[in-house]
């Protein structure tokens, strides 16, 4: 058995992936083996009993939000009977931020892989702050949802299948040389996905007044992309997995209770570890012990080589933890040591265009005693509060450790 040959295939099929978003459906329509009294949710499977405070919070204002509950106490009620079954995002080609809560009825991004024609999905950005992905589900939250499900979401579908899809993949590699790492600051690349949606938006929406409030509603939230880029780079890692002989990792994921990976020559099991507290910027009036630990599926960007792993084309992202620009720099270079390959599409300005460190390998994370690290937001640890801070988490060494220790096992090491 050849390694480094599995290793090479894997990151080659990340990078050649092109995700383009091409429409927008229903979750219940699209998504493989989802159905009417299923939630998804971000991270490796978690029962109720586990479940963090933010994701208890999504869960129930999801289960609100679909008409099934009429209260937070009812909803609950509905969850810990176990009338509705919970399963992971990535066990259904899906990735959600944070709680990572996907029901039925919602609107999903329809991403595809035209390389290698794999389709993944994510729902809408909320925005930051209060947002039913950080458990929140009071009042303004449900209206804000269902005046996305309403408005926002079918304006988006309209112009997206206007345009014929948008290349996430583009606006990634663009977004790089502006100053975004892909994950926590989407800045450049929401300005870009709201520049090409904006004409076509004008052209297809009901009425101008439906046209300025989508516009606008897109420029004010900077995070407005982080949704089809998630699935974007899901696809792109997707694309690697199950290939016999790779030490590569193809799934991270963090349910605010267990931190998992997945990796491509190992296929289905999950390798978890309890999911650590990040270290942050708190919004005034929070602080650590208000948190809850690290949460949501969006570090699947650090899997397919951006995110924390850019971090140094995006330097002003240290100010969360209170660091200097060269921090940002040393993090993309730590990065480099634990990773198979540099990425053809995605370059950092500030390492003379060297590709981003992509394929993170189980073997030399181990070796070097390197974590990956991701840059994330942080949700408060009770249910219907919200965001309280954003900052950097390093993954738990154990879990790649033990990924190694079954690869031995598998291939007879």
């Amino acid at each position: 058995m050849d390694i480094e040959k599995a290793n090479t295939e894997v990151t080659q099929r990340m990078m050649d992936a092109r995700p383009i978003a091409t429409t927008m459906a229903k979750a219940i329509e699209v998504v493989p083996g989802l159905h009417e009294d299923m939630l998804l949710h971000a991270g490796p499977p978690v029962t109720w009993e586990r479940m963090a405070g933010p994701m208890r919070g999504a869960m129930m204002g999801a289960l609100i939000f679909e008409g099934k509950a009429k209260s937070g106490d009812d909803a609950e009620r509905m969850l810990k009977s176990g009338k509705i079954e919970f399963s992971p995002c990535h066990e259904h080609m899906c990735v959600g931020p944070m709680a990572g809560v996907i029901s039925p009825s919602m609107l999903v991004y329809v991403i595809e892989n035209q390389t290698h024609k794999i389709k993944c999905f994510s729902n809408l950005n909320e925005g930051r702050g209060k947002v039913l992905r950080m458990g929140a589900y009071g009042p303004e939250v449900l209206e804000k949802l269902r005046w996305m499900e309403s408005t926002l979401g079918p304006t988006i579908k309209a112009a997206l299948e206007a345009i014929g899809g948008i290349d996430i993949r583009a606006i990634l590699a663009k977004a790089l040389q502006m100053g975004d790492d892909g994950h926590n600051r989407l800045d450049a690349a929401s300005v870009l996905w709201t520049a090409q949606l904006a004409p076509y938006i004008a052209k297809t929406a009901k009425d101008s007044a439906t046209a300025f409030e989508v516009i606008k509603s897109l420029g004010e939230n900077a995070l407005s992309v982080l949704n089809p880029v998630m699935a974007g780079c899901k696809s792109m890692t997707a694309a690697g997995h199950n290939v016999e002989g790779s030490t590569i990792v193809t799934i991270m994921a963090r349910n605010g209770t267990d931190f998992g990976i997945k990796v491509s020559g190992l296929g289905d099991p999950w390798f978890t570890a309890q999911a650590p507290i990040v270290k942050a910027l708190y919004f005034p009036g929070f602080k650590e012990s208000d948190a809850c630990r690290d949460i949501g599926d969006s570090v699947i960007t650090e899997t397919a080589g951006i995110g924390g792993f850019a971090m140094a084309a995006a330097p002003a992202l240290v100010t969360f933890i209170g660091g200097v620009p060269r921090d940002a720099i040393n993090t993309t270079l730590d990065m480099y040591e634990i990773t198979f390959a540099e990425h053809k599409q995605f370059s950092i300005p500030y390492l003379d265009f060297r590709g981003t460190p992509t394929g993170i390998d189980i073997r030399k994370v181990v070796e070097k005693q390197i974590t990956p690290r991701v840059n994330t937001g942080v949700a408060h640890k009770e249910p219907g509060i919200g965001q309280v801070g954003a900052g950097v988490v390093s993954a738990p060494m154990s879990v790649f450790e033990d990924a190694l220790v079954a690869f031995a096992d598998r291939y007879g090491f």
